[in-house]
């Protein structure tokens, strides 16, 4: 037997700080499952290259809980060690043997799966235990098992001990703090987290609690639509299935795995941003993967594995560096592709499922420059008449009709069919197309699009009179006299509230409703755009305003100014005015009740 300290000093206690220090506690769990799992695959690489002599037989890990005891075992059948193994590799924790190992067989395609710093990680113990045994027997021939033990303190022991089989296990001895880790669910809870896609079986009460070979690892020639709907399954198994998919399979500048899935977006864009899981050869990192994918790609859900991403390190250390950079951009770039490639494959397919992916591609518009080139291809914009088209498409299409007199084609839109159906369909009339653009994310994507396009402007539908929203150097003449206006338009103005209206008078057609309710499409996409960011506080605590326009050539005004009845003036002007609030779903409590009481009223004097 033998005794000693652990060689512990500033300089190579530092990478534990680094790696632990905010860490959960839990993480202990995948790094020891980790090793034991680079245990065994260390053992197969050994029997690949001739090193290791006899038979493999089964490579597996098992965690045991010993309640009684207050042990949790975790056990593999791997490489092992011997006396000076642990010497060096537990007692000296500057040393890494995962290290050590890949650079002496870096040259050989086997040593591709090495992953892990085995002496740092084990170190993680000490988080949840107070006291920790090694009892472990290198694959050399004639090796002979030793047992080591420490407290957590720099002591530690080293002495021969009894073990019939090559491997090693880890017992820990729970302190009173992590009781929880003596518990069946706590344990298989972890287990499903960081180590159910392990590469080696992992048994925990004798069943097998991972899947070694998950459909990220396989080649897209290999599985079919089915084997990756069940993959999904397997992720979310109660989630709904996901519109398609990206399987990514890079190894050159840098690793790269995965399978990415476009899931159906809700339109009120209440979408949870941690569904992209990320690992490291199969080993579960986290699913807080900001930093590492640009933003808009964090509405996708699946997998991400590449052993060329920093692990438990800073979230600004990973913006910054390089490898993670390059893998962003090739993500952005793969999705892109794909999106086009769909739209060109089967573009009515990609038309079907436009409003569960819009959001997705109006968020990478947005926030991603190069997406947003790229989306050009795809971004689609719907009309009301139920067709599809490019931006490119439809600035087309409309041109001819839609020109106003300075040049400037205006795209007209509605940001709901049914509230502005009368808008609508006053547009067509005059012969326009208006398109529906009802997304949260719509306000700032005019925006985006308007500066990527010329001399084009988007303008909705109830923005101003349809005469106007497509100006043109036609005049229309007024029924009422100037006199006529100035004497009716202080009548309507002592019948609003002025902050909310401003009254504007307008030569419109005779079949045009006498009052048109208008809403400034500046102030009004202003504060739409604050309402889903990208607006300051006081643009959105503004009360909204809105024009309320007199048709002057409506019958109903002269009937007004000739009648020698206040009263009735007023009543004919309330009513009016409330249709028109009505027909934009302004009109509600104490008002609408009024409303209702004086349409009887004169409903009940026919």
């Amino acid at each position: 037997m033998s005794s000693g300290k652990i060689n512990v000093n500033t300089e190579n206690i530092f990478p534990i700080i680094k790696k632990f220090l905010y860490s959960d506690h839990e993480i202990f769990l995948r790094e020891l499952v980790s090793n034991a799992t680079d245990a065994s695959q260390k053992l197969k690489t050994l029997s690949a290259t001739g090193e290791m002599k006899g038979d493999l037989g089964e490579l597996s890990v098992s965690v045991k809980i010993n309640k009684e005891n207050k042990t949790l075992t975790i056990s593999d059948k791997g490489i092992g060690m011997t006396a000076d193994e642990v010497e060096k590799y537990i007692n000296q924790i500057a040393f890494s043997g995962a290290e050590e190992f890949v650079e002496k067989y870096k040259d050989k395609p086997e040593a591709n799966a090495m992953i892990g710093h085995f002496g740092l990680g084990f170190y993680s113990s000490f988080m949840v235990a107070s006291k920790v045994e090694i009892i472990t027997r290198s694959f050399v021939n004639k090796a002979k098992a030793v047992r080591w033990e420490c407290d957590g303190s720099p002591e530690f022991t080293l002495e021969p001990a009894e073990k019939a089989e090559r491997g090693t296990d880890i017992i820990l001895h729970i302190n009173d703090d992590s009781l929880e880790f003596l518990e069946d669910a706590r344990i298989e809870n972890l287990l499903n987290k960081y180590c159910k896609f392990l590469p080696v079986p992992i048994f925990f009460n004798e069943k097998q609690v991972n899947n070694t070979h998950p459909a990220w690892t396989r080649k897209p020639a290999e599985l079919s639509n089915d084997d990756y709907q069940a993959f999904y399954k397997e992720l979310y198994p109660f989630s709904e299935d996901p519109l398609f998919n990206i399987h990514l399979n890079v190894d050159f500048p840098f690793n790269l795995t995965g399978i990415l899935y476009f899931p159906k977006l809700k339109r009120n864009f209440e979408v949870q941003k941690n569904k992209i899981q990320l690992y490291s050869n199969q080993v579960y990192v986290t699913d807080s993967v900001e930093g590492i994918v640009p933003d808009f790609l964090t509405l996708l859900h699946g997998v991400l594995d590449s052993p060329d991403i920093p692990l438990n390190v800073s979230r600004s250390y990973l913006q910054a560096d390089g490898n993670v950079k390059k893998i962003s951009a090739h993500i952005t770039k793969k999705v892109a592709d794909k999106l086009e490639e769909l739209f060109k494959n089967d573009r009515t397919d990609f038309e079907a499922k436009w409003e569960d992916i819009k959001m997705f591609i109006q968020y990478g518009i947005l926030s991603d420059e190069k997406f947003a080139e790229r989306s050009s291809k795809f971004n689609l914009l719907r009309s009301t008449s139920g067709k599809f088209y490019t931006v490119e498409e439809y600035i087309n299409t409309v041109k001819a009709a839609q020109t106003d007199k300075d040049g400037n084609t205006i795209l007209l839109y509605s940001a709901n069919e049914k509230e502005q159906h009368g808008f609508i369909e006053q547009a067509k009339e005059r012969g326009y197309d208006v398109l529906v653009m009802d997304s949260p994310l719509d306000a700032h994507l005019v925006n985006h699009l308007e500066s990527k396009h010329e001399k084009t402007r988007f303008t909705r539908v109830d923005a101003d009179t349809i005469d106007k929203l497509i100006a043109r150097d036609e005049p229309r003449i007024s029924k009422l006299s100037q006199e006529e206006q100035d004497q009716l338009k202080p009548l309507v103005e002592k019948q609003i509230d002025p902050v909310r209206f401003h009254v504007q008078m307008e030569a419109l057609s005779e079949q045009d409703a006498p009052f048109m309710i208008t809403r400034p499409e500046f102030m009004r996409r202003m504060k739409d755009m604050s309402m889903v960011g990208g607006g300051n506080d006081f643009m959105r605590d503004m009360p909204e305003s809105f024009n309320l326009v007199v048709n002057t050539n409506h019958a109903l005004f002269g009937k007004i100014l000739n009648t020698p009845d206040t009263d009735k003036q007023t009543r004919l002007i309330d009513q009016a005015k409330d249709l028109a609030m009505l027909s934009q779903n302004l009109l509600k409590g104490e008002e609408l009740t009024r409303f209702i009481k004086r349409s009887v009223a004169l409903i009940d004097q026919e």
